[in-house]
């Protein structure tokens, strides 16, 4: 039979990533003791009061079909959430509700992107960027980012890598894996690119809510001579603790989101009511659940930092935002992805290889601090071993 080609452009770009926390799922289900510390998955519980949403609105029939768009209660939220954020005004009608971040950006290059048409990825990047970007015929353009500069971007390298066929630039600030918040400059000075080369920013802003220490979230879509050329996405799925809700959005410009609708529709034609309803009420008020999350995950990145220091080939450093630490391996020799099976094969640690997040991963393994602090100390001895054993 004959397949699109798409079929082939994705063949190597799914789960192969993820071939170690695989591995460590069978030897868990063979009675083996593993500590998992590969997906990004919160361990913490949720905001009871959004849980309690989206159960009373079961029973009185928010279960029917819904807009293509999203629920107005849902879009009023979304509104009210970025005009807050943003100082300016913000109308429901720039936005669209998606299952999630991963769907997010894949209706947004499907809405901008042609066949040949490429997109400048900051190196090391979340796993499935390359496969959003390639699904409708773009090219990935990876832009490699310093390690030893925090993985903070160079724009100048970003400038070069910009040819006639460079339709946009992909932002994940909190980055997964790298934990790096990009400054207010940085993001000005990225928007200035953009603006000069007539881009496009698709921002993947998931992680916005978890800044650490002094660290200041800045997004290209508060500008509001960016808001027509800048694609915000996001979800709850990490800021409170439902990836299972598949709750996400794009946040655009009124013009993106109407002519992005049909795609979106032929997709997912409307969400589920008292999903969107919760959803609402996550975005409505702070709440003690996200504020423990937050600190618990800083507490973590400390005790595994705090695990490692005496460790001459392996160090770490605690993370700008977000839920990951990376922990460079690099002078053990050892490829992120030899570590991480050595880890796993000798200690029973479970862990991301850099390089399932690019060839700037390369040297190190992303660790989520989805485990408590004992446990961490208790990774940061096991990670510490495996290098000794190595020198």
């Amino acid at each position: 039979m004959r397949y699109a080609s798409i079929s082939e452009r994705l063949s190597k770009l799914g789960s192969e990533k993820w071939a170690v926390h695989f591995e460590g799922r069978q030897r868990a289900a063979r009675g083996e003791k593993v500590i998992f510390l590969s997906i990004g998955e919160p361990d913490l519980p949720p905001p009871e009061a959004v849980l309690e949403t989206a159960r009373k609105n079961i029973r009185p029939g928010r279960l029917r079909y819904s807009g293509g768009r999203g629920e107005d209660v849902l879009l009023e939220a979304l509104a009210k959430f970025y005009s807050k954020r943003t100082g300016r005004t913000i109308c429901p009608m720039q936005f669209l509700f998606l299952p999630g971040t991963q769907t997010a950006l894949a209706v947004a290059f499907l809405a901008i992107l042609d066949s040949g048409d490429e997109v400048i990825l900051l190196d090391p990047y979340y796993a499935t960027y390359e496969a959003v970007v390639t699904a409708p015929g773009g090219v990935p353009v990876p832009v490699l980012l310093d390690p030893d500069r925090g993985f903070h971007p160079d724009l100048k390298a970003m400038e070069k890598a910009i040819t006639p066929r460079t339709r946009a630039i992909l932002l994940n600030s909190p980055s997964n894996p790298t934990g790096a918040v990009f400054t207010p400059e940085e993001i000005a000075a990225i928007s200035a690119l953009a603006k000069k080369h007539d881009l496009w920013i698709v921002s993947d802003e998931v992680y916005a809510t978890q800044i650490h220490g002094n660290h200041v979230f800045a997004s290209p879509f508060y500008d509001k001579d960016m808001e027509e050329r800048t694609i915000v996405v996001s979800s709850i799925s990490k800021s409170h603790a439902v990836p299972g809700f598949r709750c996400g959005w794009i946040a655009a410009s009124e013009e993106f989101c109407a002519r992005t609708l049909s795609i979106s529709e032929t997709l997912l034609f409307g969400s589920q009511p008292f999903l969107s309803d919760a959803l609402a009420h996550a975005l409505s008020e702070e709440f003690n659940e996200t504020k423990h999350m937050r600190d618990a995950y800083l507490s973590r990145a400390k005790a595994l930092v705090e695990g490692l220091k005496a460790c001459k080939s392996v160090k770490a450093t605690i993370p700008e935002g977000g839920m990951f630490v990376m922990v460079d391996v690099r002078k053990t020799g050892l490829s992120g992805d030899a570590f991480a099976r050595k880890l796993l094969a000798e200690q029973g640690v479970v862990t991301m290889p850099g390089e399932s997040f690019g060839k700037g991963g390369a040297g190190h393994l992303r660790v989520a601090l989805t485990v408590d602090e004992k446990t961490m100390t208790e990774a940061a001895r096991r990670i510490a071993a495996v290098a000794s054993s190595i020198s």
